[in-house]
């Protein structure tokens, strides 16, 4: 019987180490998603051992401790996102209109065709902005309706699932978009001017994954994140950062970006927040991203009903409490820098993000 636990529970704690072989292959990196699903498994493992085996013997011993050992460590890659955990980012109290951000960032998958959902969700909610992204032109034929009310937009069309659309009730200054690594993968980089007259840069991305149908490897994903974070070093204005990185905030590229960036991410100490796979509860991760400077807190974020795609939309409300805030400041070690530099080094240079609104 011990054999056979072993024999189950083994792949699971080689699972929960591989991603430390910084190797970019989407194998490897695909193994950084299933932090959570490993740690429920390894968690019934780990009962089943200290309810039918006794520690006194090597092998047992041995095997509690590996799957006590690994079980700690997936934990402590999640641990970020329980409500008990220090905020990141303070809850506003009673949001001024004029000083607000409103945003839904939707991955509406390109062959769902159910665009009337998610137009009932937008109408319901009134956002300040829309971030759809897989959105083809007929795609952008329907949400083209919101523009009545969202007047302000940028529409990128696209056919390769990488189609990303902005529409906006607040103006836009200096928009535009940029294929930043990848000739066919886009991005939106544009200045909003919220009701106060405050200026917010935000940068919306939608980088291609690592896998067997998309990149064999994570490089380009990876450059992509962290020639934005290092773009971003040290900007003393308000910034946000949206989309579907395709990645797990837990992950290694997503730890540089945040600490190259100085950017905040407000799930810390309140929730994950799983919005990819909507149709498959048991693969589920947090897929879709919104990182803010220190200017923001937060008045709410969550995640909105199903929209007949494979991701949920994510909402989330700021409040620009601190208008004069200091700059962002990097968090990351010399180590981190030289190795974010190794990332994008023969990708894309720094100076290829637009710094909108200067």
């Amino acid at each position: 019987m011990i054999t056979t636990l072993a024999l189950l529970t083994l792949p699971l704690c080689l699972l929960s180490v591989l991603p430390l072989w910084q190797n970019p292959h989407w194998l490897v990196r695909s193994a950084e998603f299933a932090r959570q699903q490993l740690a429920c498994l390894l968690a019934v493992s780990l009962t089943v051992q200290l309810t039918l085996f006794s520690a006194s013997s090597t092998a047992g011993a041995g095997l509690l401790l590996l799957t006590l050992t690994c079980l700690a460590w997936n934990l402590w890659h999640l641990l970020r996102f329980v409500p008990w955990y220090p905020r990141e980012v303070d809850q506003a109290g009673e949001p001024s209109p004029e000083s607000s951000l409103s945003i839904i960032s939707a991955n509406v998958q390109m062959e769902n065709r159910d665009a009337d959902t998610l137009l009932s969700l937008v109408r319901e909610k009134t956002p300040d902005l829309l971030v759809a992204m897989e959105s083809d032109q007929w795609w952008q034929d329907r949400l083209d309706a919101l523009e009545k009310d969202m007047p302000h937009s940028v529409k990128c069309p696209l056919d390769n699932r990488y189609g990303i659309h902005l529409y906006s009730r607040l103006p836009l200054v200096d928009a535009g978009i940029e294929f930043l690594v990848e000739d066919d993968v886009p991005s939106i980089h544009a200045t909003v001017v919220l009701d106060s007259g405050d200026d917010i840069r935000l940068h919306l991305l939608h980088p291609a994954p690592p896998s067997p149908t998309e990149n064999p490897e994570s490089k380009e994903r990876d450059a992509e994140l962290i020639v934005v974070a290092r773009a971003l070093q040290d900007d003393a204005g308000p910034t946000l950062v949206a989309g579907d990185f395709n990645d797990i905030p837990w992950s290694r590229t997503a730890t540089l970006f945040r600490r190259i960036s100085g950017l905040l991410d407000p799930r810390v100490g309140r929730c994950m927040l799983n919005t990819f796979h909507a149709r498959i509860p048991v693969f589920r991760w947090p897929l879709d991203h919104l990182y803010h400077s220190r200017h923001f807190q937060l008045a709410a974020i969550t995640r909105l009903p199903y929209i007949g795609s494979d991701h949920f939309p994510l909402f989330t409300r700021l409040v620009l409490a601190r208008p004069g805030a200091a700059a962002n400041t990097s968090r990351a070690s010399p180590g981190e820098i030289a190795e974010a530099q190794d990332t994008t080094a023969g990708e894309v240079r720094v100076d290829s993000v637009p710094d909108p609104g200067r």
